[in-house]
């Protein structure tokens, strides 16, 4: 490692290559489970510098681990193999919006809100809205593939990826993609790229594309007192033929902590809260709102709350966003799935994690994008309680069991990374595993981008303890 840090300081100005312990723990760890030290952090602010380092890299077959703000649920960016960390929280220079071609073209480091924010300005918007927005970058979206509440009405991040500029473990620069919606030369490696979890190529720009900003929106609250009502509430609006912007769900345990933690006077005595909202022509969706609350109350609705200004619609929101922090204050360790299952498995879904949460007798708190399947059960626990782990590593193996038999999937959002990488085969088989080993393999030969992630290791286990 001494001779390769000599060779970085020609290609990186010193105060952005780390080597101090305290900055080695600082990107040691993300938001999931583990904790594992690199040998160097290096922050890269052009295209330029990520090929020389790949080249030095890939010379010294030297792991790399791309990495943004750190906020993956999965383990995507931890150094597991030690080696170099490439911190692409500094590059965020470029963000330049292209109105009459309705596209962004960003670095990197450009932070999620960002790329929204500059774009409201041009009466645009860019749809996927993970909830870590506000901190994470889009190269870490790009590599997770993220999505989020807006995902049920506008797809996810990859939908709105149209081309890239990226660096091969080699040290190569390529291009995928361009400036045009329409693109059908050669393979679609834009889309093998997004989603790949940073195992195939360093992502160093984006184009991606911009919608126009909708005019108006609606907001409705529905409260059940039975959860699997409100998966019924949700399959019968989609097949309507309204599709809300967002349909969102949250438990009895959700409201119980929310209220708990900042009261603001719902019921606690129910199983679950609806969250739909509308967007489009204000005409419009007065009339599907109408609709969408018969339907709530055909089904069981308790009763429904529809928002008449923009100020309630923010009030009916506010619970929903306080979930994160108020089960949080239950017990200081939370682990966060998002399993995914077909729309009309929601409701069977709903089923087997109440059976879960009773077998073990954990703390289980669902909410999430009920409107595509894509649940969050979240469980609250301490770490420190050795039992309570082991219940709750049980429970988590059974969700996933659930979600794939009911035609589902282990992650709808977060990635495989490390923590998922276990349960691979579970849905993809072996020979589905063999034939993405096989992309790698030809992408990566000698191993050094993200070493450790997606596919399993020999006996690597789910393990939420520090054994």
């Amino acid at each position: 490692m001494d001779q390769i840090l000599e060779e970085l300081k020609n290609i990186i100005e010193p105060k952005r290559l780390l080597t101090q312990l305290e900055d080695l723990v600082s990107f040691s760890y993300d938001a999931s489970f583990g904790v594992y030290l690199p040998e160097i952090v290096v922050q890269p602010t052009s295209t330029d510098e990520v090929q020389k380092l790949m080249k030095l890299a890939n010379k010294y077959k030297v792991p790399v681990y791309p990495r943004g703000q750190g906020t993956s649920l999965s383990g995507g960016p931890l150094p597991v193999k030690g080696g170099m960390v490439l911190d692409f929280s500094q590059w965020d220079q470029k963000l330049e919006i292209y109105p009459d071609d309705l596209i962004a073209v960003v670095s990197p480091g450009v932070l999620t809100s960002d790329i929204n924010a500059a774009a409201n300005e041009y009466g645009l918007m860019y749809p996927p809205d993970p909830s870590s927005s506000n901190v994470s970058t889009i190269g870490g979206n790009l590599a997770e593939n993220a999505g989020g509440p807006r995902g049920l009405k506008y797809g996810v991040t990859k939908d709105y990826v149209i081309g890239l500029e990226a660096v091969t473990p080699e040290g190569e620069i390529f291009r995928t993609g361009g400036r045009t919606v329409k693109n059908v030369t050669g393979y679609d490696l834009t889309k093998l790229i997004v989603g790949s979890e940073g195992t195939l190529a360093v992502i160093t720009e984006a184009i991606l594309r911009l919608f126009p900003k909708p005019p108006a929106t609606k907001t409705l609250m529905a409260i059940f007192n039975d959860i699997v009502d409100s998966g019924r509430a949700i399959s019968k609006v989609l097949s309507s033929g309204i599709l809300p912007s967002k349909m969102e769900l949250m438990d009895q345990a959700s409201v119980v902590a929310v209220e708990n933690y900042q009261p603001l006077g719902l019921p606690t005595d129910i199983e679950a809260i609806l969250l739909i909202e509308l967007d489009g022509h204000p005409q419009a969706i007065e009339e599907e709102i109408v609709k969408v609350e018969q339907i709530c109350k055909e089904v069981g609705a308790r009763e429904v709350k529809v928002s008449r200004n923009e100020e309630e619609a923010l009030q009916l929101w506010k619970a929903r966003k306080l979930v994160s922090p108020a089960i949080a204050r239950i017990k200081p360790t939370k682990i966060s799935e998002d399993a995914t299952v077909p729309r009309s498995k929601i409701p069977e879904m709903f089923k087997r994690l109440k059976e879960i949460k009773n077998k073990y007798q954990i703390d289980l708190v669902v909410f999430g994008h009920a409107g595509d399947g894509n649940l969050h059960p979240n469980i609250i626990a301490d770490q420190r309680d050795v039992e309570e782990m082991k219940r709750v590593e049980k429970a988590v193996e059974e969700i996933f069991a659930a979600a794939v038999e009911l035609g589902g999937t282990l992650s709808g959002e977060h990635g495989i990374g490390t923590m998922k990488a276990p349960f691979l085969e579970m849905e993809l088989g072996k020979v589905g595993i063999d034939m993405m080993k096989r992309i790698k393999q030809s992408w990566d030969p000698n191993n050094i981008l993200n070493p450790g992630k997606i596919f399993p290791e020999e006996g690597q286990r789910f393990v939420l303890r520090s054994e």
